[in-house]
């Protein structure tokens, strides 16, 4: 009798122990809450999720043979953790994790990543407890454990304070500047605001619709590869957050706007030049490198330019570090994920040990980078530029439909590189580059009818003389951004009104006879 009354003594504490945790594991799949558990730790909907973290605990702490808490204890003393309350509770508690064996669990947060006691102990209190009992905190940290792991993909621009609208200039201080008829063209500075932007030269500035959008360039120590976007309308700068396959730091490469997408081909860095084509998509700012076909592709290069003309960029020139180049390529943009280089024109067989890059052929232009080029119906119009040691005056068509190049005869010309040319009607509206001796802040406008050069009065106070900077046309104004003058780099923004000569842009009819 007395051996059948020890074993029925030695299976009392299994059993009991058995319908308390099937006690426990039922509550997980009913929808009923325990009354001591206060309605808003639970979430509105499903709750099975939360709750299969109780059993863990109370299950972990029923492991200890040397208490026999009960379940309502258990309950109680997590509901005073999460009550922030310093009863006896917490006390009995604390000294439970000290006096627990060393191989008895003491987490009482299954969803977080694995500590020591002594870790669990500094830990706050808070956390702790609504890690165990509040399901909305205990979601949450499994929700973001896993994006704590992924990798922002770009470098957000440097970080500031905003630029808030500047104040209107008061008549006092203000600079004196004469006034300026109605039909007179008219410089001023734009009144910036909206997110910080960084000085830049060398960077690409490209308009789609009122937003202009610069890339890339580089300051008087580094290169980047941040967006910044400019509304036209509004002088608002802002930095759109990039993703996908994000182009390294660059400059003096080129961005063409192909409907909603732009095209990034070629730059650089210091001694390093690239060849390689990403494209923008500016709906998702959404990076991406492309995978371009083709037999041949063309060299890594910088200080090139790239126009767009039927589905087609054309790319002109630029420099490889080691000698100046003339070659034509086109890129096949009909499908953006389906690129391909075709060359169109090969480049002038090159002698680096003379002291020209390359050899003279009359029928096609000298080898050169920082140049300009703009796309007129089909002809491709490319002014000024250097091969390191000229800067070039001249004015060269290309026809991208026979494939020849025809020189242009003007009488009297400027010589320029890292300038700005921008297409307004009949006229090329050249701003600002260097000469050969100094940079200029002229502007001078080519005439594409009868090829002959022009210069306008300009009213107001002109920006810094400047080259490598950025200029678009919007709304009957030229936009010129950032630039370098040789000893500072610019970020700031100008605004040519062109007033009466606005007209210009609505000459669509003509042609060019070279």
């Amino acid at each position: 009798m007395s051996e059948s009354h020890k074993r029925e003594r030695s299976r009392t504490p299994l059993q009991t122990k058995l319908v308390r945790s099937q006690k426990i594991i039922q509550l997980s799949p009913s929808d009923t809450r325990p009354q001591d558990i206060p309605e808003e730790s639970e979430p509105p909907s499903q709750t099975t999720p939360s709750r299969s973290h109780t059993p863990g605990h109370v299950s972990s702490k029923s492991q200890d043979k040397r208490r026999k808490a009960s379940e309502l204890s258990i309950r109680q003393r997590s509901q005073s953790l999460s009550q922030k309350d310093s009863s006896p509770s917490i006390k009995s508690s604390k000294s439970s994790h000290n006096t627990s064996k060393p191989g008895t669990p003491t987490s009482s947060i299954p969803s977080l990543p694995k500590s020591s006691p002594k870790e669990e102990l500094q830990r706050p209190l808070n956390l702790r407890s609504t890690s165990a009992i509040a399901p909305k905190s205990t979601s949450t940290s499994a929700i973001s454990a896993p994006t704590s792991r992924i990798i922002t993909p770009a470098p957000r621009p440097p970080k500031g304070e905003h630029i808030p609208f500047p104040p209107l200039p008061n008549p006092r201080t203000a600079p004196d500047v004469q006034p300026a008829p109605a039909s007179g063209m008219y410089w001023s500075r734009a009144p910036v605001s909206g997110s910080p932007y960084i000085s830049l030269r060398a960077h690409t500035t490209t308009a789609i619709g009122s937003n202009i959008y610069v890339f890339g360039g580089c300051d008087a120590r580094s290169c980047f590869n941040e967006l910044y976007v400019l509304d036209a309308d509004a002088f608002y700068w802002s930095t759109p957050y990039v993703c996908g396959d994000i182009p390294m730091p660059l400059r003096a490469m080129t961005c063409t706007a192909v409907g909603k997408k732009l095209i990034i081909f070629g730059g650089g860095d210091g001694p390093a030049y690239y060849n390689d084509v990403y494209v923008l998509d500016i709906t998702n700012f959404r990076w991406s490198k492309a995978r371009v076909g083709g037999d041949k592709v063309p060299s890594k290069r910088r200080a090139h330019t790239a126009c767009l003309y039927k589905n087609g960029i054309y790319v002109f020139g630029g420099g490889d570090g080691v000698r100046a180049l003339n070659d034509v390529w086109r890129l096949d943009v009909a499908d953006t994920s389906k690129m391909s280089w075709k060359l169109i024109s090969a480049p002038t067989t090159s002698t680096p040990s003379s002291s020209s890059s390359s050899i003279d052929d009359p029928t096609k232009p000298k080898a050169r980078g920082y140049h300009t080029a703009n796309m007129v119906g089909s002809k491709l119009i490319i002014f000024g530029g250097s091969d390191g040691g000229e800067c070039f005056r001249d004015v060269w068509i290309f026809d991208v439909e026979t494939l020849a190049f025809s020189s242009v005869s003007i009488a009297i010309s400027y010589p320029r590189l890292s300038h700005t040319a921008t297409i307004v009607g009949s006229y090329l509206f050249v701003v600002g580059g260097h000469d050969g001796v100094e940079y200029s802040n002229e502007v001078l406008l080519l005439n594409l009818v009868t090829m002959v050069w022009d210069k306008r009065r300009i009213y107001g106070m002109p920006p810094k003389s400047r080259g490598y900077h950025g200029a678009v046309l919007h709304d009957s104004r030229v936009l010129v951004v950032g630039g370098f003058d040789g000893s500072e780099v610019f970020g700031d923004v100008w605004v040519l009104e062109l007033a009466v000569h606005a007209y210009y842009s609505q000459i669509s009819h003509f042609s060019i006879d070279v």
